[in-house]
């Protein structure tokens, strides 16, 4: 297996294999690997010549200090991890200054409003930050594919959008949520959690499922009041917010239309640690 740290010399291996027309996929993260990036990795493998992954933990994504400093960092166990699935994985571990060149601040983007919903609600800055590396990555990969978690659907769409309004020549593919075995998605943060906290944590999945149910003959306000007071009987939870939205848009539902795909979007605290998880309500 082999690792980069640098960009330079990431570039100076992947340029010829590009100039061959090589397949290059690519998977982007912050480490902390679990099934649902190895996931992604399989399918990388399976449809590309190269398979690159990219292990680095953004800071201008990061809104809280406290969540940046305290995000795992395993780096060791994620090679051993990547090593037993392939040995043909490219791995980049860059550190700040390899990416940011002495300058770590976000570009700014324009997403169409992608960027002003939930998550772009909740952490100021983060789709900015989001942006920047990814165009970054993009770049000096080159890949022809890149491969992303629908556990970050709203991140997902947003590539997509970047991808569109910069012209960058690589195709973006969304991957199923890949949930512990108690429906809890799968999360590096996940790590963070006691082991109570990650079994009390099942009930996410469980109320996201029935919130799917109750939508099919209730309105998207209803489905959402339903939501807030089943976590009421969980105190142990603290509910930053529910919302249902259209696929596409991202926008808040206010009336239902057969035509469209609608998804619940969730983002919740337990033990001070952050989870997010969506699900198709269709």
């Amino acid at each position: 297996m082999l690792i980069f740290n640098k960009k330079s010399d990431l570039s100076a291996f992947l340029s010829p294999l590009i100039k061959q027309n090589k397949s290059i996929g690519f998977v982007p993260t912050m480490g902390a690997l679990h099934q649902g990036h190895l996931s992604l990795l399989k399918n990388s493998l399976s449809e590309n010549d190269v398979t690159v992954m990219s292990i680095f933990v953004n800071p201008t994504q990061f809104n809280n200090a406290e969540d940046l400093d305290k995000y795992p960092r395993t780096l060791e166990r994620d090679v051993q991890i990547m090593q037993d699935l392939s040995n043909k994985i490219i791995v980049y571990a860059p550190e700040v200054a390899d990416i940011y060149e002495g300058n770590t601040v976000s570009e700014n983007f324009n997403y169409d409003g992608l960027e002003n919903q939930m998550e772009g609600k909740h952490r100021p800055g983060h789709f900015d930050g989001v942006g920047t590396i990814v165009k970054r990555l993009f770049e000096i990969v080159q890949p022809n594919k890149a491969y992303f978690g629908e556990k970050d659907f709203q991140q997902l769409q947003i590539v997509k959008k970047l991808v569109s309004k910069h012209n960058i020549p690589v195709e973006v593919i969304g991957c199923p949520i890949h949930r512990e075995a108690n429906g809890l998605a799968m999360s590096s943060r996940n790590e963070r959690l006691s082991e109570s906290a990650r079994e009390k944590a099942a009930v996410i999945y469980q109320i996201l499922n029935t919130a799917k149910d109750f939508f099919q003959s209730h309105s998207a306000e209803e489905t959402t009041t339903f939501v807030e007071k089943e976590f009421e009987k969980h105190p142990e939870f603290q509910l930053e917010y529910f919302e249902i939205a259209d696929e596409a848009t991202l926008l808040p539902v206010s009336e239902k239309e057969s035509n469209k795909k609608y998804r619940g979007f969730i983002a919740i605290f337990i033990e001070n640690i952050r989870l997010i998880d969506n699900i198709s309500l269709n």
